[in-house]
């Protein structure tokens, strides 16, 4: 067994070291719109559940030279957010909106990803998305050098759930029809694969 102090190595080996090993993960497309009304889109791996009661998620966004990223400074200003499960039908699109784009410019019509309005929210979502959930933010935190990297945590609740009427039934989703990916370490993503089934104790 290799024991590593993460002080004791660079921020690039704690981010290796870190994304190798919490696998997979899943990717939140999250939508915004900066305060001249761009619409911007992004996804992002640090993203889950934080809580059912209230309905909570979460989601990490890096700072890069300390800089905020603008889908961290627009959630923060506007105080709302769509987020989008990623999955096999639209991985493709929504990778293209990883790409440096100036805040003016919509990573969502570079992607040619079809906005939608949403229902409580001023955020337009995506059609392209088979789950998507309308959130206002409740929390935001700045965690550690933010001059320097860091990364905003941002904490939102969900106010609107919209689900594909093939994937719903009995107030469950359908893993399989959804198709869901995962994303691993580099430029690896993983579909939902091999499924078992393991009782609670009781």
């Amino acid at each position: 067994m290799i024991t590593i102090d993460p002080s004791e190595i660079s921020e690039r080996d704690n981010y290796k070291l870190l994304i190798g090993s919490i696998i997979p993960r899943p990717i939140a497309f999250v939508t915004s719109k900066s305060d001249l009304g761009t619409l911007n889109g992004a996804p992002f791996s640090y993203f889950n559940i934080v809580s059912s009661n209230p309905p909570l998620i979460s989601l990490s966004i890096q700072r890069k030279d300390g800089k905020m990223k603008d889908t961290a400074r627009n959630i923060i200003e506007g105080k709302e957010f769509v987020v989008h499960i990623v999955d096999e039908s639209n991985v493709d699109k929504i990778n293209k909106t990883a790409a440096s784009l100036p805040p003016n410019e919509s990573e969502v019509e570079l992607a040619g990803l079809t906005p939608v309005e949403s229902s409580k929210v001023d955020v337009p979502g995506i059609k392209e998305a088979k789950i998507r959930l309308e959130c206002k933010l409740e929390h935001s935190v700045e965690l550690g050098d933010t001059d320097l990297s860091g990364c905003d945590l941002l904490i939102g609740k969900v106010l609107q759930f919209h689900v594909d009427e093939e994937l719903y039934s009995n107030g469950r989703i359908d893993q399989e029809k959804l198709g869901a990916v995962s994303r691993l370490a580099g430029n690896y993503y993983a579909k939902i694969g091999d499924v078992f089934e393991i009782e609670r104790p009781k």
